[in-house]
């Protein structure tokens, strides 16, 4: 950014670039993926044609090697044609972010020429049944076996699970709690790994998500990502950034349902009028779009204090997350409502994004946790 107002000529030209390839090849379709549940593929392949497979990669590794505020930008436009696929997309940058700025040579070699090209698709895998928001907590254990670990635990709700070929996972090398996590790349197709049923989600039809099982799977010690016990670093910080990019996807989503609301209230008519000229509609259109400006102004400048590595970045990446979350939750919400019941209907958009926004407060951290995170960095001594 130019000031802290304007995004440079080539924020824009990417914007653009983002926003001309959701018109072409998200929005036409995200219904029809979602009604079917259709994971898109070769969408998600071509998106990796523009460098989106490899945001913040360096370009040392093929990567496009952008901050935080143009991978938000990118995500943020792809959201406005569906949010449950820019999700999927954000998760894999993560996990090949993590790859290229943890890993060792070898490891880096090895895996990220196929992620850059989208060839393969990575997950993030830290969640488990047991240990959600107390992620320190993961049981899955890692034991070292010559110049092998032995992989034996279970990770619950992992976006691309059984069709993503790459599980970047958070497993335990030492210690209980954080100190003793460490981080593994496993193949879909190593021995012992399985899948457990497609969930069946209230949104997110378009990407699948299911358990990944890891049963005795051998895992060669090359593939660490980091030192032993330099997980949960790692996992941490990439959440920095994924919480800037489900913060953008909701964002992007709100922007959509607030365009079809100002569309439809102008073109609905009651009592002789358009819904538009009621004060009524006109103050929840205000507050909608009032409050997403708001919440896009805090991501934008909570992403660029992720790339700057700024000391309170971890603050402001949780602070902005909670807000446009939330923030897009309710302006869908207020959307749904003001197309009164066509907004119930499948036949409209704003039902869909309704449910797949709900998610975004949930995950990468709980909203519940954002705030905890705010406050403990707030009264620290």
């Amino acid at each position: 950014m130019t000031d802290p107002f304007t995004l440079t000529d080539e924020q824009r030209e990417i914007q653009d670039l983002a926003r001309r390839f959701t018109a072409d090849r998200i929005t036409p379709h995200a219904a029809e993926w979602d009604e079917k549940h259709i994971f898109p593929r070769d969408t998600i392949k071509a998106a990796a044609g523009l460098g989106f497979a490899s945001i913040y990669v360096s370009e040392a590794s093929g990567g496009i090697n952008l901050g935080r505020l143009e991978a938000a930008l990118i995500m943020e436009a792809m959201a406005y044609g569906c949010p449950s696929t820019s999700a999927f997309i954000s998760i894999h940058n993560m996990a090949s972010w993590m790859i290229d700025r943890f890993g060792g040579q070898a490891v880096k070699a090895t895996y990220l020429p196929r992620l850059v090209a989208m060839d393969q698709i990575a997950s993030y895998c830290l969640t488990e049944p047991g240990s959600g928001s107390d992620a320190a907590a993961l049981k899955t254990r890692a034991v070292r076996d010559g110049d092998d670990y032995i992989v034996t635990g279970t990770k619950q709700f992992i976006s691309g699970g059984g069709e993503n070929e790459i599980y970047v996972t958070m497993v335990r090398t030492g210690e209980e709690g954080p100190k003793g996590i460490s981080c593994l790349v496993i193949e879909k197709d190593m021995p012992g790994l399985s899948f457990g049923a497609n969930e069946r989600k209230l949104g997110w039809h378009s990407q699948p998500t299911a358990q990944v099982i890891f049963d005795g799977v051998r895992v060669p010690v090359a593939n660490l990502v980091g030192g032993e016990g330099e997980g949960f670093r790692i996992a941490m910080m990439g959440l920095d950034g994924g919480r800037l990019n489900i913060g953008a996807c909701s964002l992007g989503g709100a922007q959509r349902c607030l365009d079809e609301a100002i569309a439809y209230t102008r073109e609905r008519r009651q009592f002789g009028t358009a819904v538009s000229d009621f004060q009524n509609t006109q103050f929840m259109l205000a507050d909608m779009a009032t409050e997403l400006e708001a919440a896009r102004a805090l991501l934008y400048i909570a992403a660029a204090k992720v790339t700057a590595n700024a000391p309170d970045k971890t603050r402001f990446a949780a602070m902005a997350k909670r807000l446009a979350t939330d923030t897009g939750s309710a302006v869908a919400d207020r959307a749904l409502q003001l197309h009164g019941g066509y907004g119930y209907l499948m036949d409209y958009p704003i039902e869909r994004f309704w449910r797949d926004l709900r998610v975004h407060s949930i995950l990468e951290g709980t909203n519940q946790v954002m705030r905890m995170i705010i406050g403990r960095d707030l009264t620290r001594q």
